[in-house]
C-alpha cells in the first residue's frame, strides 16, 4: 500500500492553497489510520507529519500516547522523531508523562548517542515529579567518560533545580567539582549554569567564589570571563570582602583587554558591585569613566549606547568625573539614533547640579531653538533651489533633524522642566534666569507643555519672594506681545502660559510701574480666541489690577484724575460686557460680577462732585490720614471698593501634607449618601416654618407678622429660630450650608461696638528699579549675588485645623521678603484662580455708605409675597424702639 510521506504532505499543501482546510482534514484522517499501525516506521512517519501540522497550528495532543510509543523505539532515528514530537507537543499538564519515568531512566543508561537525545528531550518536558525521580541518574551523568555527555548533564541541572529546588544543595557541590573539569567546554557550561542560578539565591553560591576567582585570573576565554564577571557582580553585594579582592584583577582587565564586551561587563560589575565607592574606588571610577568616554566618541552606535547606559549608573556616585565629558555627552542629544538620544538625555538629567545647570539647560534648549529656526528655508534659499540647475548626482535626500519629531521635542521640553524643578528647585541659584527660560521654552517648544510651564511659573513666583518683581515685569512683556495670543488656537502654542502671566500680574500687581497700562492688554477683544479658563483669569486679573491702581489714585487724589478714572471704568465695562453672556459658566460668573462692580463704581463717579478750591487748599496742608476724619472724603469712595476683596490674605504655597492634616469634622460621614429621601406629610411636601425678617414662611401658606411684633422680637429669639431652621435644613440636599458656624449679625443698635482701625504711617508704594534684571534669552548669564529664599515647606493649617474662628490667630509674623502691612494667611486655597491677593495696601478709613430704605422693593416671585417691610422710626413711644440706619 502506498503511503503519503512528509514531503508528499508539503507538496499537497502547496498544490491545494485554494482549499487547504479540506486537504488538511483529509490528511489528518489518513494520519489517524497510519498512527494506529504496528509498523513503527509508518507510525513514526505519521508522528512526523503531525509535528509539521502542529507548527501550523493544528493540535496533536490526541496522539500523545503514540508519541511515547515512538520514543520507546530501539532504533535511534525513530527514537529521535519521538523525542522531537514530545518536545513540540508535551507540556506540564500532559498526562502520559507519568508513563515515561522508567523509559527515560532506561534511555539514560543506553549508548552515548541515545543519552544525548534523551538529555535534550528531558530538558523540555521536565516536570517536578520527573525532576525528583531522575535527579540521581542525572547527577551520575556528571561523571560520564565522554565530555559532551557531562556538558549536557551540567546544562540539564539548571532545569532540575528550577523544577525541584530541594536538590540544589547536591547540585552546588557537584557543580563546584565541575569547575575543575579537564574539559574547557564542561567548565564553560558550568559557569554558564552558575551565572543563571545565582540570580535567584546568590547567598547559596558564595562558597564557589575561590574556584571562580582562580578561573578569572587564569582563563583567557573572553566569553567565559564575561560570565564570571557577571557572576561576581551578583555575589559582591552579599560578600563585601570580595570588593577588595576583585579590584586589582578587574582594574587590570579594564586597562588591558581589547574586547569591548568584556570591558563593558567589567565596568558594569564595578558599578553594581559597589567597587567604585570609597577612596580606593576613585582611581577605578576614573579609569571606567575615561574608557566609557572613548566609547561615546566611537562611530559604532552600539558602543555609544552601552557607554551612555553605563555612565548613567556611575553619575550618582561620581558626578564630577562624568561632568568632565559634558560637551561630549551633550553632542549625543542630537544624534540620529533615538535610543542614543534618550540615553544621553537620561545622563544629562542625572549629572545636573548647581554649577552646571544653566549651561546644560541652555545647550538642551538650543536644540529646540536651532531646529525651530531651520524648519523653513528663507525666500532667497527657496528661490535659489528652484533656479539653480541640479544633477541627479547632486540631488540628495534631506535628512530631517532629530528635533523635528514632536515626541522628541516633548521629551526635551519635559527634561528641561524636570532638571530645573527637581527637589523643589534645589539646583537653581537664579530664579530670574529660570523664569526667562520658561518664557523662552514656551516660545520655541511647539509641543503641548504649556500646562507644565504655567504650573512652574506660578509655583516659582509663589515660593520665591525675591523673584516676584522681575516675574511681574517679564509677564507684562509676555502679555504685551500678541504673538502667542494670535497663535493660541495652533497646536503646541503653549498658550497656557498666558494664564500664568495674567494671574501673576493680577496677584502681584503692586510690582507694576503703571498698572493702568495693563488693563487694555488684559481686556482686548482678541482674548476671545483663548480658552475659557484663560479668559476667566484675564477678567479676574483686570479686576485686581484696577483695584490696586484705584487705591493708589485715591491716596494721591486730585480732581484731574476723575476723567481718567471714568475712561478706564467705561472701557472695562464695554470690554467685559460681551463675556457676560458666555456659555462657559466661570467666564460668565466673573464677567457678570466685574460688570456689576464697575457699573456701581461708574455710578459713584458720576455722582461725585469736586469740592471748592478753597477747601482743597486747606486740606492740602494737612496729612492724608487727618483729612479722612471729615464727614466725607475728598475722593470717590468707590475707589476702595475692589481692593479689599483681594487683599485679605497673602497667597503662599501650601504644604503637601496640609490637606491630610485637616481633621474630618465631627459628625461628618464621607461614606454616607448626600441625598436622603424623606416622606412628607399631606400632599408629600416637607413642612417647615420660618420666622425671620418679619414673617413666618411655610410652603403652603405665608404667615405675616405685624411691624410691632417684628420690632418687639428680641435678638435671642431670632438667633434661636435661626439655629432651629438651620438644623432642619442641614440634611436637605437643596440647601447649601456653610462649613463655618454662623456668625451673629450685629444689630443696628450695636453699631457703636464696631471697631475702627486706622492704618497710619505705612510706606508709600513706590517703584524701585531692580539692577539685577537680566536680558532675556541670554546664554551667558551670571548668577545673582543676592541668594534667594525658597519656601519649600509651604503652609500647614494652624493647629491641624483648616478653619480658625479666632481672627487674631490668622495673623502671623511676616516672613523674609514680606512687605509692611501684609497679612500672612494661615490657610490657602489650592486653586490659584480662587486665591486672594497677596497685596495689602493701606486702605484709609472713610465714612461708609448709608443704605436708605426708600427705594421700591423688588417684587418677590410667587408664591412668596412679603406684605410688610421695614420702616424707619425715630420716635420713642410705647412699644417702639429707636432705630438707627445700619451701616453697609
Amino acid at each position: 500500500m502506498w503511503e503519503r510521506t512528509l514531503q508528499d504532505l508539503i507538496r499537497g499543501l502547496r498544490a491545494n492553497k485554494a482549499d487547504e482546510s479540506k486537504f488538511i482534514a483529509k490528511a489528518i484522517e489518513e494520519i489517524r489510520q497510519e498512527i494506529k499501525s504496528d509498523d513503527m516506521v509508518l507510525k513514526s512517519g505519521a508522528v512526523l507529519k503531525l509535528v509539521y501540522l502542529d507548527m501550523m497550528g493544528y493540535d496533536m495532543g490526541w496522539a500523545s500516547f503514540h508519541v511515547v510509543e515512538v520514543m520507546s523505539s530501539p532504533k535511534l532515528h525513530l527514537k529521535s522523531v519521538g523525542y522531537l514530537a514530545a518536545v513540540q507537543s508535551f507540556d506540564q499538564e500532559t498526562d502520559v508523562l507519568m508513563l515515561t519515568t522508567n523509559l527515560l531512566k532506561k534511555d539514560l543508561t543506553s549508548s552515548p548517542a541515545e543519552i544525548a537525545v534523551t538529555l535534550n528531550g528531558i530538558s523540555h518536558i521536565l516536570t517536578p515529579d520527573l525532576a525528583r525521580d531522575l535527579s540521581p541518574e542525572l547527577l551520575k551523568m556528571l561523571t560520564h567518560s565522554r565530555p559532551d555527555i557531562r556538558k549536557r548533564a551540567v546544562l540539564m541541572l539548571y532545569k532540575v533545580v528550577q523544577r525541584y529546588p530541594e536538590v540544589s544543595s547536591q547540585v552546588i557541590s557537584r557543580l563546584k567539582d565541575k569547575l575543575e573539569d579537564p574539559d574547557a567546554g564542561v567548565i564553560a557550561a558550568t559557569v554558564n549554569v552558575l551565572c543563571e542560578l545565582t540570580r535567584y539565591h546568590p547567598e547559596d553560591y558564595l562558597t564557589l567564589a575561590p574556584p571562580l576567582f582562580h578561573l578569572m585570573t587564569t582563563s583567557s576565554n573572553n566569553w567565559m570571563l564575561i560570565k564570571i564577571i557577571k557572576l561576581f557582580g551578583t555575589l559582591t553585594p552579599y560578600e563585601p570582602r570580595l570588593v577588595k579582592k576583585l579590584q586589582p584583577p578587574i582594574t587590570e582587565l579594564i586597562s588591558t583587554t581589547p574586547a569591548i564586551s568584556l570591558l563593558y561587563e567589567c565596568v558594569h560589575t564595578c558599578i553594581i558591585g559597589g567597587m567604585l565607592e570609597g577612596s580606593s574606588g576613585d582611581s577605578l571610577a576614573r579609569t571606567c569613566v575615561s574608557k566609557l568616554a572613548g566609547f561615546i566618541q566611537d562611530t559604532d552606535q552600539n558602543l555609544k549606547y552601552i557607554a551612555l547606559l553605563a555612565m548613567v549608573k556611575i553619575v550618582p556616585t561620581h558626578p564630577h568625573l562624568v561632568a568632565q565629558y559634558q560637551d561630549t555627552i551633550l553632542a549625543s542629544v542630537n544624534d540620529q539614533d533615538i535610543s542614543i538620544r534618550m540615553r544621553a538625555l537620561d545622563l544629562v538629567s542625572a549629572m545636573v547640579d548647581e554649577t552646571n545647570l544653566q549651561s546644560i539647560v541652555q545647550q538642551v534648549l538650543s536644540h529646540l531653538v536651532s531646529d525651530t529656526t531651520s524648519l523653513l528655508p528663507t525666500a532667497a534659499q527657496s528661490l535659489a533651489q528652484h533656479t539653480a540647475p541640479t544633477s541627479p548626482q547632486s540631488a540628495k535626500p534631506s535628512i530631517p533633524s532629530p528635533s523635528a519629531s514632536p515626541a522628541y521635542r516633548l521629551t526635551l521640553a519635559q527634561r528641561i522642566l524636570q532638571m530645573c524643578s527637581q527637589n523643589t528647585y534645589e539646583n537653581i541659584t537664579n530664579f530670574e534666569w529660570y523664569l526667562s527660560v520658561l518664557v523662552d521654552l514656551a516660545h520655541v517648544a511647539n509641543v503641548d507643555v504649556g500646562a507644565q510651564i504655567r504650573d512652574q511659573m506660578v509655583d516659582v513666583v509663589g515660593r520665591v519672594r525675591g523673584a516676584r518683581r522681575y516675574a511681574v515685569k517679564l509677564m507684562f512683556t509676555l502679555l504685551s506681545d500678541d504673538t502667542m495670543l494670535r497663535n493660541a488656537q495652533d497646536e503646541g502654542s503653549c498658550s497656557e502660559v498666558l494664564w500664568a502671566a495674567a494671574f501673576i500680574c493680577g496677584e502681584y500687581c503692586s510690582e507694576l510701574v503703571d498698572p493702568q497700562k495693563l488693563l487694555p492688554m488684559l481686556l482686548q477683544p482678541e482674548i476671545s480666541n483663548l480658552t475659557p479658563d484663560i479668559i476667566a483669569v484675564y477678567i479676574q486679573a483686570a479686576t485686581k489690577v484696577f483695584g490696586f491702581w484705584a487705591t493708589e489714585v485715591a491716596q494721591r487724589w486730585t480732581d484731574d484724575d476723575l476723567h481718567e478714572i471714568k475712561d478706564v471704568v467705561q472701557m472695562v465695562i464695554e470690554r467685559v460686557g460681551p463675556f457676560v453672556s458666555s456659555s462657559h459658566i466661570e467666564v460668565q460668573e466673573r464677567a457678570a460680577n466685574t460688570h456689576q462692580l464697575f457699573n456701581f463704581i461708574l455710578a459713584d463717579l458720576n455722582t461725585y462732585r469736586p469740592r471748592p478750591i478753597e477747601t482743597a487748599l486747606d486740606e492740602s496742608t494737612s496729612s492724608f490720614a487727618n483729612s479722612t476724619s471729615s464727614a466725607e472724603p475728598h475722593f470717590p469712595k468707590s475707589l476702595f471698593l475692589i481692593q479689599p476683596l483681594f487683599s485679605s490674605y497673602e497667597l503662599n504655597p501650601v504644604a503637601q501634607q496640609a490637606q491630610e492634616s485637616v481633621p474630618v469634622p465631627e459628625g461628618l460621614d464621607l461614606d454616607a449618601w448626600i441625598i436622603k429621601k424623606k416622606k412628607g406629610k399631606g400632599k408629600g411636601k416637607k413642612q417647615h416654618d420660618e420666622k425671620e425678617n418679619g414673617y413666618e414662611y411655610n410652603e403652603n401658606e405665608l404667615i405675616t407678622l405685624t411691624p410691632q411684633e417684628a420690632e418687639t422680637e428680641t435678638a435671642e429669639e431670632r438667633e434661636r429660630r435661626r439655629a432651629e431652621r438651620l438644623e432642619r435644613l442641614r440634611d436637605d440636599p437643596y440647601y447649601i450650608m456653610d462649613k463655618e458656624p454662623p456668625k451673629p449679625v450685629p444689630l443696628a443698635d450695636d453699631i457703636d461696638s464696631i471697631p475702627v482701625i486706622k492704618l497710619d504711617d505705612l510706606p508709600t508704594l513706590s517703584e524701585v528699579e531692580n539692577p539685577r534684571l537680566p536680558s532675556l534669552r541670554s546664554t551667558a548669564y551670571q548668577p545673582s549675588p543676592v541668594p534667594y529664599q525658597i519656601d519649600r515647606v509651604g503652609e500647614m493649617p494652624a493647629g491641624a485645623t483648616m478653619f480658625n474662628s479666632n481672627p487674631s490667630s490668622r495673623r502671623s509674623t511676616p516672613g523674609p521678603g514680606s512687605r509692611p502691612g501684609s497679612i500672612t494667611s494661615r490657610t490657602a486655597s489650592p486653586a490659584p484662580t480662587r486665591m486672594s491677593s497677596g497685596l495689602s495696601s493701606s486702605i484709609t478709613s472713610f465714612p461708609q455708605y448709608d443704605v436708605v430704605d426708600d427705594q421700591p422693593t423688588t417684587p418677590t416671585p410667587e408664591p412668596v409675597k412679603v406684605q410688610s417691610k421695614k420702616k424707619k422710626t425715630t420716635g420713642t413711644g410705647p412699644g417702639k424702639k429707636k432705630r438707627t440706619p445700619a451701616a453697609s
